[in-house]
């Protein structure tokens, strides 16, 4: 199972990050779920500012590229094995500075990739 960090994690159900965790779960994958209130999904609390979580396999983007500048620092110290755009979230910037890292970068949606079994 892949530990994965949900960064823009919502406690909205009409949101994609909410049902993305919500699924990841489901999937069996440990969630980290970090977004700017309280609140829970699932039974996982919602992180705010930028926690410490370890041995995170891939980080899936739930924010717009200007929102993620200031996660730059942050996404590349967890040294994550992969870092998933989900749409809305493709971001030439961040992927650049993830490559130089070794960190694999896809352009796609979490929930698809979880339907489909490419996960």
């Amino acid at each position: 199972m892949k530990k994965t960090l949900v960064l823009g994690a919502s406690t909205r159900p009409d949101r994609y990050a909410y049902r993305a965790a919500l699924s990841l779960q489901r999937a069996g994958h440990p969630v980290a779920l970090v977004g700017n209130q309280a609140g829970e999904v699932g039974g996982a609390p919602l992180l705010q500012g930028r926690p410490d979580v370890a041995e995170v396999d891939t980080v899936t983007l739930y924010l717009n590229p200007v929102r993620q500048r200031e996660y730059y620092d942050y996404i590349l110290a967890l040294h994550p094995k992969r870092i998933i755009f989900n749409p809305g979230t493709e971001n030439p910037e961040l992927v650049a500075l993830a490559e130089q890292q070794g960190i694999v970068c896809i352009t796609g949606c979490t929930l698809v990739m979880l339907s489909v079994g490419t996960y």
